[in-house]
């Protein structure tokens, strides 16, 4: 059973089932998150959703590239989390479904090319309370306890 963050699903709505791949991207002692300005100002791990015919790590690829302008190596997944959200910028309730990775920011292509995203680096215990959610949160800690634990 694949953990729920966040706020239950509502009774009487419907919700559309909504795929999504989302990095944690380390590079020496800080992340490479995107913040997204509207429709709320929210720092996130970078990715998004999956398009039909993608598998997660295609999407992976894209999204990050989209949300940082970064290309990425390596990607491994962590796990999956999943949340129910209202989505205003596509005006939809979504049951997401979160797969998690740990990647590698390899190279800068340059800004961001998805509108109203920009790139920011944040050390782990910083950038875990400014999540924009619990599960990304969840994932976040754990990743940063086991490198803190070996020493990286």
């Amino acid at each position: 059973m694949i953990k729920r963050y966040g706020n239950p699903r509502l009774r009487d709505q419907r919700y559309k089932l909504r795929p999504g791949a989302y990095a944690i991207l380390p590079r020496g002692h800080d992340l490479l998150l995107t913040f997204q300005g509207a429709p709320f100002n929210e720092f996130q791990l970078p990715g998004g959703g999956i398009d039909p015919g993608e598998t997660p790590v295609q999407a992976l690829h894209r999204e990050v590239m989209e949300e940082t302008g970064w290309r990425i190596a390596t990607p491994r997944r962590l796990g999956a989390h999943r949340r129910f959200v209202w989505m205003p910028d596509y005006d939809i309730y979504a049951e997401k479904l979160c797969h998690i990775f740990l990647a590698y920011p390899v190279r800068a292509h340059g800004k961001p090319t998805e509108e109203g995203h920009d790139a920011v680096w944040m050390n782990a215990s910083t950038a875990i309370p400014q999540l924009s959610n619990a599960g990304d949160q969840a994932f976040l800690a754990r990743y940063h306890q086991s490198q803190t634990a070996i020493g990286a």
